[in-house]
């Protein structure tokens, strides 16, 4: 009776480890400085804020919403895409809003991917990138995403040898865990690849307006023919500062946004009416915000990467996202990466998600989020200094 198939499908939840040990230190009094989940701690830009509540006033807001986002909503995401890629979207058939990203997706996998359905990820990667195919009883597939391999070449390898022929891959860049960047031509050949194997690509944009130094993000949808093969998913939490909003959007191919509308019809009715009037403001008005949060991020990834390579661990600085992504340093390096991160947590009072976590590819590694203040960061620089010296 308590034995659940697709429960059972799916592995321990590897960072349970990290918060549980977090938790514990927190209940005995230390000060723990939680650079672990990538839980956005910048607040939401107060016109964002007082149209919800203004909209809140308004009953008729009360009701239930539309599943697939009202029509302003869904028009300002694809002013949005024209404003900042030069990409045309039909607002009707092309676009729908959802309760954030790693909500759409899922019910994009869950609706699109049958049983026995092979399906390409990354490794290391965003957990519900892999654990959607998981869950909808696809046939997962890793190809692995280093520094140094040719992911391309992995691909095709993977090709070759995989029986069925795969029948979707699930990317994003700026890629979380790695911090990896990639230009558009990635994408151009992303999408060769994609009509030349019949297989349908989804692409999660959720750093795009977290990029430093420069780099500007490219969208999937920028390449021509890219609507053909694939949607992408583009999430309001980063840049505009509302993760606890849960707004997303998937845009692109109009069959896979249709299969996506159609299981969300009876899955929810929306997001609150109110949140998604909101959003819109955000959409329409706010384009100054994205660039003031990055440079908060960029000040906060100087600090702590010029203080580890101070200490002596040698990192590069990310050009994109909101964390940083570590190997483990001498004199650590026999360590795996669950127990360097109970070891960082027990001495240097700083909590980091264990690379594992991501992928077996992740092994060796952390990922530092940067989600506290340039302050808070500097304290915890003390604590892994106190660690090295210790170490």
């Amino acid at each position: 009776m308590t034995q659940f198939q697709r429960m059972n499908r799916l592995p321990p939840y590897v960072f349970n480890q990290v918060v549980e040990a977090m938790k514990e230190a927190r209940r005995q009094g230390e000060d723990i400085i939680d650079l672990g989940m990538g839980n956005p701690d910048l607040p939401t830009p107060q016109i964002i804020v007082d149209k919800v509540k203004e909209a809140l006033d308004n009953p008729r807001n009360h009701r239930y919403s539309a599943s697939r986002g009202i029509a302003g909503l869904r028009k300002a995401i694809c002013d949005w895409y024209q404003r900042n890629y030069e990409v045309d979207l039909d607002p009707n058939t092309e676009a729908i809003a959802t309760i954030g990203a790693k909500e759409g997706l899922s019910h994009l996998v869950l609706a699109t991917v049958d049983s026995g359905d092979v399906v390409f990820v990354p490794n290391p990667t965003y957990p519900i990138h892999a654990y959607s195919v998981v869950i909808a009883g696809g046939d997962l597939r890793t190809i692995p995403l280093t520094g140094e391999d040719d992911f391309f070449a992995g691909l095709l390898a993977a090709t070759k040898t995989t029986w069925p022929l795969p029948k979707m891959m699930i990317l994003s860049f700026p890629h979380n865990p790695t911090t990896r960047v990639v230009e558009l031509d990635f994408f151009q050949k992303v999408v060769a690849f994609a009509k030349e194997h019949k297989i349908w690509i989804v692409h999660d944009l959720a750093y795009a307006d977290l990029c430093f130094d420069g780099f500007r993000a490219p969208s999937f949808l920028e390449v021509p023919g890219a609507k053909e093969v694939g949607v992408e998913l583009y999430s309001m939490s980063k840049g505009y500062s509302m993760p606890g909003w849960r707004v997303g959007f998937c845009v692109g191919n109009r069959h896979l946004v249709a299969a996506l509308a159609r299981i969300k019809s009876y899955l929810d009715y929306g997001i609150f009416q109110p949140i998604q009037i909101a959003s819109t403001v955000a959409l329409n008005e706010c384009d100054d915000v994205p660039p003031q949060v990055c440079e908060v991020y960029r000040r906060r990834r100087d600090v702590l990467v010029d203080g580890l390579v101070k200490l002596g661990w040698p990192l590069k600085k990310p050009k994109a996202t909101m964390f940083v992504w570590a190997k483990i340093p001498e004199p650590f390096a026999q360590m795996n990466s669950v127990d360097f991160s109970l070891r960082l947590l027990a001495e240097a009072k700083v909590a980091a998600s264990p690379g594992v976590g991501f992928g077996g590819v992740g092994e060796g590694y952390v990922r530092f989020a940067l989600v506290e203040n340039e302050h808070r960061i500097k304290q915890a620089l003390r604590g892994i200094r106190k660690m090295f010296r210790k170490g």
